[in-house]
């Protein structure tokens, strides 16, 4: 048995409960660090989709500008007013094409996950195990 001094030296049962409340801790950490990460990726995601909705929505104006510019080449006997609307489609195209590479670029910087909570909670595990001898 071991012996008691003054009460200094702490039970077993004190050091357990120690060891629980530290180890909830930790992971009430990693939980809180998995949070931040997924919150960051979340946003991510939002700006990539947000302008990607807005390439779509350039691209159906583009597919009205085309239509029309179709529609007077066809109808108009001189060169000019479908011309017009064909290069006003085309420079709505070149908008579309940046905002949908800006936009799949948002996605691109997606991690995919908490990597840094489940790199903190291995290290954790490891440093928790007890060493093989």
């Amino acid at each position: 048995m071991a012996e008691h001094t003054n009460g200094a030296e702490r039970t077993l049962g004190q050091l357990v409960a120690d060891a629980s409340s530290d180890l909830s801790g930790i992971v009430k950490g990693e939980l809180d660090l998995a949070k931040i990460e997924l919150k960051s990726e979340a946003q991510k995601a939002g700006k990539g989709g947000a302008m990607l909705a807005v390439a779509g929505v350039l691209a159906l104006y583009m597919l009205g500008f085309l239509l029309t510019a179709g529609a007077w080449g066809l109808y108009a006997a001189g060169l000019s007013p479908w011309l017009a609307f064909l290069i006003v489609a085309l420079v709505l195209l070149v908008i579309v094409l940046v905002l949908a590479l800006v936009g799949k670029k948002q996605f691109d910087k997606m991690q995919g996950g908490p990597k840094s909570a489940i790199d903190n909670a291995q290290k954790t595990v490891q440093a928790v195990k007890p060493a093989k001898g």
